[in-house]
């Protein structure tokens, strides 16, 4: 119990000097030990690194969350270091009405199977955004999280060290300084120099250690951008992915929208008034006795041509860019990077053209292809 005692009156006595110390710096009475230029500026670039951290891990959670009362369920899971339960996102939610909502109306009515389409469509989008989450969770958000909460407290503790032994440092220069002053109004020596002179000594040593200790910590900054610049990209990647699987999604809902109304229009609209791009697409070398307009304005554009002009009876080599799964028999299912051959039929509509694949034929989109020359 004595020991304790005694410790804690010398840790309160330390403290108290040091703060005396420091407020007569702050005050312009005391001198203070100014650190290397290097380490300060390591120290500038790890404070700005935390609060930018800080920053875009905030916003970044917002982005991917915006419901604030859903943000503080995950910090407190997260705390409590719990699964956090698996929740229906917004599309999902609005998918799941939507074919609710069918089996009221009757799948068998337009209204309905429409409802039924959309709302399966919605379902899909809200699963892409789900595993965007969880993708963006576990590449970016948690090593910016574990640098803040693990790297920077061990930094910002060995920085609080190294003040301490500067601020040592410092009180005893100023003892020293007393006790030459005492010494030479005695005019003789002094054991307080000596003692005062080895204090000195040690605080230095000590200094110099913590400060080498808190300069490696600091130069490892530079391993900390170049792993947030590994999980920026992966970020991107995670986005890029979403944001893809939405645009595929959508495409193959408007397609499955308007593939009723195509169908009964196609001949009518072929024969009354041609569509420009399927023109495009079915225009071939003109008949004899063919008149063609002289107005630039008639002209598809030279890229328009390189992209989607066929002959009627030609073909060409297309690479596909997405995988693509048939909806029926009349369709031609795809693999992303594969080489096919495509040509189109007169009175076909202007989305899709006719893929072969060796022995297999059938329809597909012209927005998963790229034709080549």
């Amino acid at each position: 119990m004595d020991f304790n005692v005694k410790k804690l009156a010398s840790g309160a006595g330390v403290f108290f000097t040091r703060a005396v110390q420091f407020t007569e710096e702050k005050l312009g009475q005391a001198e203070k030990t100014e650190l290397d230029p290097h380490l300060e500026n390591l120290i500038t670039r790890a404070d700005c690194t935390k609060n930018w951290t800080e920053k875009i891990l905030r916003q970044t959670e917002v982005l991917l969350q915006p419901n604030p009362s859903a943000r503080i369920e995950e910090f407190i899971y997260d705390k409590l270091d719990k699964k956090l339960p698996s929740r229906t996102t917004n599309a999902e939610l609005l998918g799941q009405y939507m074919l609710e909502a069918a089996n009221e109306f009757g799948s068998g009515t337009p209204y309905g199977s429409t409802l039924i389409t959309v709302g399966e469509y919605q379902k899909r989008l809200g699963g892409a955004e789900r595993e965007l989450l969880q993708t963006s969770a576990a590449t970016f958000l948690t090593p910016l999280r574990n640098f803040l909460e693990g790297d920077w407290r061990t930094i910002s503790k060995e920085r609080r060290l190294l003040e301490n032994r500067r601020l040592d440092l410092d009180i005893c220069k100023a003892r020293l300084k007393k006790a030459k002053q005492a010494e030479a109004k005695a005019a003789l020596l002094s054991e307080e120099v000596d003692k005062a002179e080895h204090e000195l000594r040690v605080a230095q040593t000590e200094f110099d250690r913590q400060a080498e200790v808190t300069r490696l910590l600091l130069e490892g900054i530079s391993s900390t951008h170049l792993n947030h610049l590994r999980c920026l990209q992966d970020f991107a990647e995670a986005q890029a992915t979403y944001y893809a699987q939405c645009h595929h999604y959508m495409q193959d809902l408007q397609r499955e929208l308007n593939k009723c109304a195509n169908a009964v229009s196609a001949l009518h609209m072929t024969a009354v008034c041609p569509d420009p791009v399927s023109s495009a697409f079915l225009s071939g070398p003109s008949s004899p006795g063919a008149t063609v307009s002289s107005s630039s304005s008639q002209k598809p554009s030279t890229l328009a041509m390189e992209q989607t002009q066929l002959p009627v009876t030609g073909t060409r080599k297309a690479k596909v860019l997405y995988d693509y799964d048939a909806h029926d028999a009349s369709e031609l299912s795809l693999l992303a990077d594969e080489l096919i051959t495509v040509y189109t039929v007169p009175g076909m509509d202007p989305d899709w053209l006719i893929g072969e694949r060796g022995n297999e034929k059938g329809k597909v989109p012209v927005t998963y292809l790229e034709l080549l020359s």
